[in-house]
């Protein structure tokens, strides 16, 4: 019984540690890589993220925020992923966003400023439940609780 196991024991080794040349396959074809290139909205809406997280810190810390981007401006005329053209909800929640955006900077206003910072950022995230819902919940993170 012994041999018969230890002869098994062997030629399991043997076939496992065989090796056998693999014949490699050139292809004189070039490979092109299709690399995703972020539109011009995507970067937009990027750096009106990152901006955001700054100023909820400033708030959080008890600070105001005094100085509206004028590059968020470009949220009307960016150009949009797969060049899809902009339509009339994009647009009214474009204006939305733009007006409770501003309304952070706003000093007079009597309108607490978590609540108003929190208004542009249920606008972004009503806006993106319409259309392109993957960014929800990295936006919800903005939100100042």
């Amino acid at each position: 019984m012994r041999n018969l196991v230890f002869l098994f024991s062997v030629i399991l080794f043997v076939s496992c540690n065989s090796s056998e040349e693999k014949e490699i396959v050139k292809n004189d074809e070039e490979f092109v890589f299709d690399m995703y290139e972020p539109s011009e909205m995507t970067h937009l809406m990027l750096s009106m993220y990152d901006f955001n997280e700054k100023i909820k810190k400033e708030i959080i810390a008890g600070n105001t925020p005094d100085k509206f981007p004028k590059e968020f401006l470009d949220i009307f005329t960016a150009e949009l992923t797969d060049n899809k053209p902009y339509n009339d909800i994009f647009k009214a929640y474009s204006k939305v966003y733009i007006d409770n955006e501003r309304a952070i900077f706003d000093g007079t206003s009597e309108i607490p400023i978590k609540q108003r910072y929190n208004n542009a950022i249920n606008t972004c995230i009503s806006c993106h439940s319409t259309e392109c819902v993957g960014p929800i919940s990295r936006i919800e993170k903005l939100l100042i609780k």
